[in-house]
């Protein structure tokens, strides 16, 4: 893909913004070949500014996060943000072409973090990544140590092998009904497995609704579903094809995918079991680049970071569950576990105004005193786009509840892929 008329329209409108920068990168270790890659520090300049680091790969900086910078810059903080290589305003080399394959890998990514430090001239800084981004800031912390003064994970990663964490978290919750708080619904789920509509696209939406909309929506969807009622389900179905689609300045997946698949195994090998985020991976996306090999060992690196750490975790994250956390949580000296018990994943993007909160405590070297804060924190509001996405969804399966349910002929010709 090149640059078009009209993103070039856009690129020019976000190089303008305020704070926005280029900063010359190679396109591959050792090449010659160069192109832009842009980043944003917003607020005050301080001498150890917070580097926010989003999930994906594929979601973009400059555009995405206008607000949340605004706002952190209000809170007294001093943000830089960089757009991922392959990505927004990051993705094209100086022809106005795409960025070769070979320009992605996590090991680029974290360099080029560094590589903005130096041009911001920043000796060290608060890394905040979240989800696929505490990859990334642990990985500055293997290859560039001494440019980390503090860390927080949000939602972290921590290896390939999260996978069977995963899978046993959700079927513990939705289908075993192992949690006082979906005893009821699993029960339901299961009789939804047996009638073969929980497919992997589905068995994601139920996921997601339990994440971010909590137990008792869940529940209403279930008996929606158990009805013959799909029509709000035809329309969530439509939340999980996101991760597959291109939208410009916004969120990227077909260049940067490789590194999902080739170095993170984001497709990993189903299991045939219901609720396995693999198989719905592998429906949801197109194509898949063949998995090789983890870049870091994280279990053997953490244990030698010696900045204060906070990990933040959501009770409800079935996509990083509070397992993995609590093991990152373990394997750093001296972490705090921030645990926000009605919170899915990333706080940075369900929960900012605790995320913020977090990131202001660690930036003042507060860390120690978050572990008190946890009911606190999880009180605070979600992000009011957030509250009308899911208070509209409630609303939806109030109205489709009225409403007959589909004829039976109907029923059985319905898919979620």
């Amino acid at each position: 893909m090149t640059m078009n008329a009209r993103r070039r329209r856009m690129h020019e409108k976000l190089a303008g913004m305020p704070g926005v920068r280029p900063v010359r990168r190679p396109v591959s270790p050792g090449s010659k070949d160069e192109f832009d890659l842009y980043y944003v520090r917003t607020g005050l300049k301080s001498a150890h500014p917070l580097v926010i680091i989003p999930g994906g790969p594929g979601v973009a900086s400059l555009q995405v996060y206008k607000g949340l910078r605004r706002r952190a810059a209000a809170a007294g903080l001093d943000v830089i943000m960089i757009e991922h290589r392959g990505v927004g305003m990051s993705r094209h080399d100086d022809f106005g072409a795409d960025l070769p394959p070979h320009a992605f890998t996590v090991d680029q990514v974290v360099d080029d973090v560094a590589a903005v430090l130096d041009d911001a001239h920043v000796d060290s800084a608060v890394i905040y990544g979240t989800s696929y981004g505490t990859y990334i800031a642990a990985g500055l912390g293997i290859r560039h140590p001494g440019r980390v003064s503090a860390m927080v994970l949000d939602s972290p990663l921590l290896s390939r092998h999260d996978i069977a964490i995963v899978r046993e978290a959700i079927r513990g919750l939705l289908v075993d009904g192992d949690s006082p708080e979906t005893a009821a619904l699993a029960a339901k789920v299961r009789k939804l497995i047996d009638a073969g509509l929980m497919s992997p696209p589905a068995g994601e939406i139920a996921a997601t609704i339990y994440a971010y909309g909590g137990p008792s929506l869940l529940d209403r969807e279930l008996d929606l579903l158990l009805g013959g009622r799909m029509m709000l389900w035809h329309m969530l179905s439509r939340f999980t094809s996101v991760v597959g689609l291109n939208v410009p300045y916004r969120h990227e997946i077909d260049l940067v995918g490789r590194i999902a698949f080739r170095e993170l195994d984001y497709a990993a090998e189903p299991d045939g079991l219901p609720f396995d985020p693999a198989a719905a991976i592998r429906e949801i996306m197109c194509a898949t680049d063949v998995f090789e090999a983890e870049p870091y060992d994280l279990v053997a690196q953490m244990p030698k970071f010696t900045w204060p750490t906070v990990v933040i975790s959501g009770g409800r994250d079935l996509i990083t569950p509070r397992a993995v956390a609590q093991r990152v949580a373990s394997l750093i000296p001296g972490a705090v576990l921030v645990g926000l018990p009605t919170m899915g994943h990333s706080a940075l993007d369900s929960r900012e105004s605790a995320a913020l909160a977090v990131a202001r405590a660690v930036t003042r070297g507060e860390t120690a005193r978050l572990a008190g804060q946890e009911s606190m924190l999880d009180a605070l509001a979600p992000r009011p786009a957030m509250r009308l996405l899911w208070k509209a969804v409630e609303v939806a399966a109030i109205a489709e509840g009225a409403m007959p349910a589909l004829p039976s002929p109907w029923r059985r010709r319905v898919s979620f892929a």
